[in-house]
């Protein structure tokens, strides 16, 4: 079985989210977690998670690029959710985005800070999105309350990343379809990480991986990531999918 620790099949790219669901099932995916976007997007997430409640898992939170003027808000309306006595097995998708605009920035530090502190206080892991914000991400986990633990989504780091993040708590790293890409230099990277601290995903809608790169991706792909994170570390796909597996099990505190 693996776990695809990170997938949004409940947005409007698929016209039918229960299937998607269905072509993980066969493919081999035995569970899937949903992370949340923004406000609008807690109805379809929780539908489909109702529609398969023993096949996926939530998480909430309030992404890094969905911060804007009315942040206040919004982060008020995600709290409630927290709050709401529904099962969410972490926090996200939460941190630091600077790629496309850093008009936000400061509004993205508070923002994500205070997610850390309501992980952190509900014992919590966190699902941390980070592009070209590494150094903010580190910053506000440093100066948390407590040490947080966690996955950065969509890793795509160095070596000298993953040893900075190690310093700071207990962090996994979520390896997507980026690694199966021509001029990735991810795969010399998953040594440094090692298997111990994987967890797969794909990251669908987005970063369909090698030989589907350019489509829209679907939690059903993850087996080609499995394959190349494997053969790459020099195990089976079985291996590598009972050990991220367990991973996730652990991270999440999945009831599998």
């Amino acid at each position: 079985m693996i776990i695809d620790t990170h997938t949004h099949l409940y947005l409007p790219e698929f016209e039918s989210p229960a299937a998607a669901v269905e072509r993980a099932l066969s493919a081999g995916v035995g569970h899937m977690i949903l992370p949340n976007v923004d406000l609008g997007t807690i109805e379809p997430m929780l539908a489909l998670h109702e529609r398969f409640p023993d096949k996926t898992s939530v998480a909430m939170g309030l992404h890094p690029t969905e911060v804007g003027d009315n942040w206040e808000a919004d982060l008020s309306c995600i709290a409630g959710e927290l709050d709401s006595g529904r099962d969410y097995v972490a926090v996200g998708e939460i941190g630091i985005d600077l790629y496309w605009d850093t008009t936000y920035r400061l509004q993205q530090r508070e923002v994500f800070a205070r997610q850390v502190e309501w992980a952190v206080s509900r014992e919590l892991p966190v699902i941390i999105h980070c592009r070209e914000g590494l150094d903010d991400v580190l910053d506000v986990l440093s100066s948390a309350s407590g040490v947080p633990r966690g996955v950065f989504h969509s890793f795509g780091g160095s070596v000298e990343d993953v040893e900075r993040i190690r310093k700071i708590g207990d962090f996994y790293f979520g390896i997507n379809g980026i690694v199966t890409f021509k001029n990735s230099r991810l795969r010399d990277v998953l040594p440094a990480i090692g298997a111990n601290r994987l967890l797969l995903e794909t990251d669908s809608p987005y970063l369909a991986p090698v030989p589907h790169r350019g489509k829209r991706n679907e939690s059903a792909f993850i087996v080609h990531t499995a394959a190349y994170v494997a053969d790459t570390l020099g195990m089976n796909v079985g291996q590598i999918a009972d050990i991220t597996t367990e991973n996730a099990v652990s991270l999440f505190n999945l009831p599998l």
